[in-house]
C-alpha cells in the first residue's frame, strides 16, 4: 500500500502545481486558457472542438474557480 499512497500523493501533488500555475497565468486549468477541449481523432482524423466545461468557454481561472 505504501507504493500505492505514494503515486497517489505525487499525483495529487502534480495536479496541485498545475492548479497554480494556471492560476498564476489567468488561465483554466482544464483547456489551458483556450476555451474549448479537442476531442481525440475520429475515423476521419477530424478535430471535435467543443466548449470547455470548466470554463464555459471563457478561458479564465476565475471562471473555473467559480464553477467549483
Amino acid at each position: 500500500m505504501g507504493l500505492l499512497n505514494s503515486f497517489n500523493q505525487w499525483k495529487e501533488t502534480r495536479y496541485q502545481n498545475h492548479i497554480s500555475t494556471m492560476k498564476e497565468q489567468g488561465k483554466c486549468p482544464d483547456c489551458h486558457g483556450r476555451g474549448y477541449a479537442v476531442s481525440p481523432y475520429d475515423e476521419y482524423a477530424y478535430f471535435n472542438s467543443i466548449e470547455c466545461t470548466g470554463c464555459l468557454g471563457s478561458g479564465h481561472y476565475s471562471e473555473w474557480a467559480d464553477l467549483r
